[in-house]
């Protein structure tokens, strides 16, 4: 029997309702979006699995019957799987203020150990110039800054130092900063790339819009900051959108799938057997720093690795390790 503070919509009848409650947890913690949509669903997935139980009446058994359920008859990845229980925590410990010593004992799922796939230089070399305009501008800056993809597509105007020869990467993962390179070759075609940029963000303002989504609240401390130029997106999206979470008609940054299929689509059309995505940029611009000499602290420092014990990842790439063995066989 479904619990009587939801409705058949999977949210509580009788306000405040409980998807709502998570919803604005998150918020207040400052999740991206897309946190936020996905906490969400695994969240109604649990629900619905217990035939619409409130999560109040459930524990331990059930938190381990759904995460069971996932890798047994779903099949997910450990990833996924983890990604659940960290939703189910959220759920627990933020918004229902559970003390969960439970929670701590589900078992956590073991995400195999897999080394990165990374293209050779020429292989990169021949994916970039399969690809055109924004998205040859976007994966530049994957394999030139070792930018991950969503860091690359939220770049704002006000962090490309062009002077400086600089890029500062805002809210990278773990909500962390880091400054990266600007490569010199992108420095000609950023410019010109921006100049247009700024001529349709001059248009937009004109039209009455102009305003760009920014973060923690800063539109109430800074009103006219939205509309500056500083603070837009360095790759805008071609059409005006309504934000689904205030309803203010802005011009938001451009859609990662595209340059996800772009990628593909190049890697297809060149017969690379990799499976290479947006992210295989990213190695390769480690992989190809390290083959150059490149000290490893740097190398972490440009990657926004917290441990260094990540970025040496890619030295088993090269098969190397610090002393760059090399095989009795080669003597």
């Amino acid at each position: 029997m479904a619990h009587p503070n939801f409705d058949d919509n999977c949210t509580v009848a009788n306000p405040p309702k409980l998807l709502d409650r998570v919803r604005d947890k998150l918020r207040v913690k400052h999740y991206s979006i897309r946190t936020e949509q996905t906490y969400l669903d695994w969240i109604k997935r649990y629900i619905l699995f217990h035939g619409k139980r409130h999560p109040q009446e459930m524990g331990a058994a059930e938190v381990e019957a759904f995460l069971t359920h996932l890798a047994v008859a779903g099949k997910v990845a450990a990833s996924t799987q983890n990604q659940a229980k960290s939703a189910l925590l959220f759920l627990y410990r933020e918004v229902l203020e559970t003390k969960l010593p439970w929670l701590d004992n589900v078992t956590q799922a073991k995400a195999p150990k897999r080394l990165p796939v990374v293209l050779t230089v020429s292989e990169t070399q021949a994916v970039l110039a399969q690809l055109k305009g924004t998205h040859q501008l976007v994966a530049g800056l994957l394999y030139g800054a070792g930018m991950r993809l969503m860091e690359a597509i939220r770049l704002r105007v006000k962090d490309v130092e062009f002077a400086r020869h600089e890029i500062i990467v805002r809210e990278g993962k773990g909500f962390k900063d880091r400054v990266t390179m600007l490569p010199e070759s992108l420095i000609a075609p950023l410019k010109l790339h921006l100049a247009k940029v700024q001529a349709l963000h001059d248009e937009d303002v004109a039209a009455g819009y102009g305003e760009v989504y920014l973060p923690f609240a800063l539109d109430k401390k800074y009103p006219h900051a939205a509309r500056e130029w500083g603070w837009q997106y360095v790759f805008p999206s071609k059409n005006l959108s309504i934000d689904p979470r205030s309803g203010v008609t802005r011009r938001h940054h451009i859609d990662e799938k595209g340059l996800q299929r772009a990628i593909k689509q190049a890697v297809r059309d060149l017969g690379l057997a990799k499976p290479a995505t947006p992210h295989t940029l990213r190695h390769s611009f480690a992989t190809h720093l390290l083959e150059r000499g490149q000290d490893i602290r740097t190398i972490q420092e440009l990657l926004g690795h917290s441990d260094v014990s990540t970025t040496m990842i890619y030295t088993h790439v090269l098969n190397k390790g610090g002393r760059g063995v090399l095989s009795p066989l080669d003597f």
